[in-house]
């Protein structure tokens, strides 16, 4: 506390005088905007129009300028995925064999298996019209590969 007042209202009431002899001695102009130090000037090059020095019009100033009579190429559309053939076969008979599984395989192997086969047919990793048949496939074989886990232990 500096004479009885804080630091902060000691800073405010300084600010205050300021601002008040700054108004006595010059009035401030009426084309500057307040608080800034300059006015606001705008350049216009000769020829350019101001319209076209926005960035959305300068698209639309040169449409004009394409060659008449020429057509631009529709866009090309992508190919239509195509099925791999392994995703045709969701029967759980197609899909144990596939996985192979014995009374050899060890939990290790088992995962492995799982590993091997969520690799070549998770869901997230085929076409969109084609994540049904990915879904059913990795339901069966998880649930395969649990059964024989179970059978282990």
């Amino acid at each position: 506390m500096l004479f009885g007042q804080s630091v902060f209202q000691s800073v405010l009431e300084r600010l205050k005088a300021e601002d008040e002899t700054a108004e006595e001695v010059e009035a401030p102009a009426a084309h500057r905007v307040s608080g800034l130090g300059t006015g606001l000037a705008f350049d216009v090059l000769e020829g350019v129009s101001v319209a076209s020095q926005r960035v959305g019009q300068a698209y639309f100033d040169n449409l004009e300028h394409e060659p008449a009579g020429v057509e631009q190429p529709a866009p090309a559309l992508p190919p239509e995925p195509v099925m791999p053939d392994h995703l045709t076969r969701t029967a759980p008979q197609e899909v144990a064999a596939e996985l192979a599984i014995s009374a050899a395989d060890t939990p290790l192997t088992l995962s492995e298996k799982r590993r091997a086969f969520a690799r070549a047919n998770h869901p997230d990793s085929v076409a969109l019209p084609f994540r049904d048949n990915a879904t059913k496939r990795m339901m069966l074989a998880n649930l395969l590969i649990d059964e024989a886990l179970r059978r282990l232990r």
